[in-house]
């Protein structure tokens, strides 16, 4: 099903960014703002793909009847 190669790819990605972020943090011959400046947009990478992870669980959780908007809208806290 495609939902579920989507949500493996998603959450490979997620695991690869968060060894991205630990190799940052531990390395120690960098700056505190250049480790925040290399972070960032990881983490708002981070952040993007945990919500569509979400969704994604959520449709699975929840498939939209043929024909019918998916609901995802109503379904979120934002």
């Amino acid at each position: 099903m495609i939902i579920d190669n989507s949500i493996k790819h998603i959450k490979n990605a997620l695991k690869d960014l968060d060894a991205e972020v630990e190799k940052i943090l531990l390395d120690w011959g960098l700056p505190l703002n250049e480790k925040d400046n290399l972070m960032l947009p990881i983490l708002q990478q981070k952040r993007v793909l945990a919500q569509t992870l979400e969704d994604l669980e959520y449709l699975k959780a929840h498939p939209p009847k043929p024909n019918q908007p998916c609901g995802i809208s109503k379904y979120r806290d934002d």
